[in-house]
């Protein structure tokens, strides 16, 4: 009787182990769809020039650090520092995109850490240019995902990028 009454038990335990895990990649693959979507937007207004659509995607604190440069800083500098590439993309004289790959997201349903490379290309009378960077993310959840750091550590070669498909 107390062998049936064990394998009732771990039976039992394996069961609600097994639907809290359910439950808790339900809620992942939704946190995931809703990050993914944010990263969309964020290509969206770069490729249409939406400079305001832009500035929406980070919390009004937010702060970019360049380990490239060696400087951190409010976005909003570094926001009126980029404004001309918009306004240009959006006029059609610049043609701009960025793509992003992740090696790392972690998180829960508020908070966001979202790592890995971007590649930010663009075209100015026919030149192609462009270039990849390895990057991190922390994003917050107010209502809507909003960037709180972005973090631009350092180059990255095509090699890398293409490691991350």
């Amino acid at each position: 009787m107390t062998t049936v009454k064990s394998c009732l038990l771990a039976f039992f335990l394996l069961q609600t182990l097994y639907a809290f895990s359910q439950a808790g990649n339900k809620a992942d693959a939704g946190r995931m769809a809703e990050l993914d979507a944010f990263w969309n937007e964020v290509s969206r207004t770069v490729a249409e020039g939406d400079f305001e659509g832009y500035a929406h995607t980070f919390h009004k604190e937010a702060t970019l650090v360049s380990g490239i440069s060696g400087v951190a800083y409010p976005i909003a500098k570094a926001l009126s520092g980029w404004k001309r590439d918009f306004d240009t993309t959006k006029s059609g004289e610049r043609k701009s995109s960025v793509a992003f790959r992740f090696n790392r997201r972690l998180g829960d349903s508020t908070t966001a850490y979202e790592s890995g490379i971007f590649h930010y290309s663009f075209e100015v009378n026919g030149e192609k240019q462009g270039y990849y960077i390895h990057f991190d993310g922390l994003l917050v959840k107010e209502g809507t995902w909003k960037m709180m750091m972005e973090y631009q550590k350092s180059p990255a070669t095509k090699d890398e990028w293409e490691a991350l498909k």
